[in-house]
């Protein structure tokens, strides 16, 4: 019997939505998905949001929220979003698991 490796996706490229409201997604299996700027601003793991999740102060949601910015670290990206918030940091597997919700 001869066993297949299993090999997970890796993001290989991505770019935003025309009208910024999404991260769209490539990966080396040629998926093609999809996350909602709302759910990377509700999912930004930096200190400041950790705090205000922890304070009580995180809000519940993000209407109308867009990706203005995206950076690339090699290991994930660096993504601004137009309420000012630029410090999150989403890793390209967290990512892909953002894409798989």
């Amino acid at each position: 019997m001869t066993m297949t490796p299993l090999v997970a996706p890796i993001v290989s490229d991505y770019e935003t939505s025309s009208d910024l409201a999404s991260l769209l997604v490539r990966t080396t299996q040629d998926d093609a998905l999809s996350v909602p700027a709302e759910t990377l601003r509700l999912s930004c793991k930096c200190a400041h949001c950790t705090r205000a999740r922890f304070d009580g102060r995180f809000p519940e949601t993000f209407p109308g929220i867009a990706i203005t910015e995206i950076g690339d670290l090699g290991y994930g990206l660096n993504i601004s979003f137009s309420d000012g918030h630029n410090r999150g940091i989403y890793p390209k597997t967290y990512l892909l698991s953002l894409a798989g919700r």
